[in-house]
């Protein structure tokens, strides 16, 4: 295969497919808005799934230096109420097969994977076109612009590749997450260490609750979940981080003191964080020459399952194109057609998954979930 890829956005699916290009000796070039890998935080944990993310890691030949950044111990989870009375602990016991990695050094393995210029920082894209004959070009906000004769959208949930291919934008699932770190914790915040444990916590009523991640170093990190219009956030002025603060915890009045800490002792001021998504059921029809993975093909509210399926999405379009070396349409289209059952069923499943942390039944019916799996149901 002669075509050079050209990959927009360095994330996880985006660096992925240049990866699983590179082991089957087919050039790519990502080109991402950021001025470098460290221009900002890249996000908490992940769980790397050995149905989904795993097998993408296998691909490209990454499985061993993977096991090198597993944070051991951090598959427990655990289930308290909201007087602090525990309802569920489940212990990592070394048998689960979703590990616990920190975003940042995953995406930093991919990047170390590839050969010596293949992401081009400082690249924010401006503007895309149809040239014919499957042909595009994308355009930047320094003036420049590559054309090329297959143009992948990894862009992420505001992606400005998708629009070649739909017309579709993600909306507003009626939930927010506001997040916080605390750090040190088993140090500065012992009581909130000891509540969250060796895992992951999950305090959970309905329309509102915390899930919080123990990561690398005794860092907590907080995501409090709030089913509120976008109007109601707006009314809170999070340039006051003081103010911001004391009106979320105020939601959660009553609340053990432990558990309220995690928002109101934070060493990091709040940051809210919208929550969108497209249709679960989102597809296109096949236009030459252009293609999407990971959350600009099918952003949907975090479920697990999202980083996953972007490096899967990913390692297969690479399988596909060195499977397909002089038919890139017959490759794409396979990608795409898999692509889409997989998204969609996932889509629904997280649908229901927050039913079960937020809906009226909650906490009763997550733990019913946890014992399930537990038992192998």
């Amino acid at each position: 295969m002669t075509t050079h890829v050209t990959i927009i956005g360095a994330g996880l699916g985006g660096l992925m497919l240049a990866r699983v290009l590179h082991v089957h000796g087919i050039p790519s070039t990502v080109y991402e808005a950021e001025s470098s890998p460290t221009a900002r935080a890249q996000g908490g944990m992940l769980d790397i799934h050995d149905y989904n993310g795993q097998l993408a890691l296998e691909a490209a030949g990454l499985m061993d230096a993977f096991g090198g950044l597993v944070l051991e111990g951090r598959e427990a989870a655990r289930l308290v109420d909201r007087d602090g009375t525990v309802l569920f602990d489940q212990p990592d016991d070394g048998t689960g097969g979703r590990p616990e990695v920190q975003r940042g050094e995953l995406r930093q393995l991919l990047l170390d994977s590839l050969p010596a210029g293949t992401v081009r920082w400082g690249h924010k894209v401006s503007g895309t076109c149809a040239l014919g004959g499957g042909r595009h070009e994308v355009s930047f906000a320094d003036g420049g612009s590559v054309v090329t004769d297959l143009l992948v959208g990894a862009d992420g949930a505001w992606s400005r590749v998708r629009p070649l291919l739909s017309a579709a934008v993600p909306k507003y699932t009626g939930m927010s997450c506001v997040e916080v770190y605390l750090h040190d914790a088993d140090t500065r915040h012992p009581a909130c260490a000891k509540v969250v444990g060796g895992g992951a916590l999950y305090v959970l009523a309905p329309g509102k609750g915390f899930v919080t991640h123990r990561e690398r170093g005794s860092n907590l990190h907080t995501y409090v979940m709030l089913a509120r219009p976008q109007d109601w956030f707006a009314d809170i002025d999070f340039t006051d981080p003081a103010a911001a603060t004391a009106r979320i915890a105020a939601e959660f009045d009553g609340w053990a003191p432990e558990l309220t800490a995690l928002i109101t002792d934070a060493d990091t001021d709040p940051v809210l964080r919208p929550l969108a998504a497209l249709p679960a059921e989102h597809r296109w029809e096949r236009i030459p020459g252009v293609t999407l993975i990971g959350d600009a093909a099918h952003v949907a509210a975090p479920n697990g399952e999202g980083a996953n399926l972007a490096m899967l999405d990913g390692a297969e379009l690479a399988q596909a194109l060195a499977a397909h070396p002089n038919d890139i349409e017959t490759a794409v289209t396979e990608h795409e057609r898999a692509m889409f059952l997989r998204s969609a069923e996932t889509a629904e499943e997280g649908t229901e998954l927050y039913a079960l942390m937020f809906g009226a039944d909650t906490p009763h019916g997550l733990i019913s979930m946890f014992t399930g799996e537990e038992r192998g149901d």
